[in-house]
Parts: structure tokens; sequence; C-alpha cells
């Protein structure tokens, strides 16, 4: 049976994990949000959070977005590929409420799986 838990190992905890995922990144973007990703060595996804006071004066207006997107990822982790996944939060992003953001998360996991299903070639340089 599959768990749908949010433990530690599905984290990203040191600053290090988060700056691999910012050298060129997958991205799925609204213009409130944008969903990071990079393939990880791990065997399961994992989950970064940035949700800056710039954005979001309040503490408890940035622990709702924070709430809602870690439980968007716990419900959908078993579909995701093994990457890793920064979520940036943008201005207006307050300014959306619970189903609306639901919804626009529901549809950024939507284009990571599809993504990861074809990937794109790589970039010549």
């Amino acid at each position: 049976m599959k768990t749908l838990t949010f433990s530690r190992e599905l984290r990203l905890l040191a600053p290090v994990q988060f700056k691999a995922v910012f050298e060129n990144p997958q991205r799925a973007s609204t213009p409130q949000m944008t969903l990071l990703a990079k393939a990880n060595d791990a065997e399961v996804p994992r989950l970064g959070l940035t949700v800056a006071k710039k954005h979001l004066k309040r503490a408890h207006d940035r622990n709702r977005i924070k709430r809602i997107v870690r439980e968007t990822f716990r419900l959908k982790q078993h579909e995701l590929p093994c990457a890793d996944f920064v979520f940036v939060a943008k201005a207006g992003i307050g300014k959306l409420d619970n189903a609306t953001l639901f919804e626009t998360l529901e549809k950024l996991w939507a284009r990571h799986i599809r993504l990861s299903k074809n990937p794109a070639p790589p970039v010549q340089k």
C-alpha cells in the first residue's frame, strides 16, 4: 500500500539542494507562481518551498500557501517523477483563494508529469 505522508526524506532542506534545482530547471509557471523541477538521484520526488515576505507580508498568509502546496505534493507524490521540485511564490499569490490555488497547482504538477514522460532534447551551447 502506498503511503501519502510528507516525511523528511521528501523535503529539500539544505541550500545546496535548492541551488541545484535553480541551475537549468524545467519550469511550469503562472503569473502568481512557478514550479521548478530537476531530476534527482533519489528514488522519490522531493519538494522545497520559497514564499517570500516580499509577496506575502503576514506569516499566516505564507503558511496557508505552503500548507496547500505541501498537500497537493503529498497527494500527487506517487505520480510525480523522481525529481527535486521548488515552488516559488510570486506577486499576487495572496489574492488566490484556496480552490483556485489547488486547481492551478494541479495543472502545474500535471505539466511536470507530462514533461517527464517525453523530455525535451538537450540545448546545444
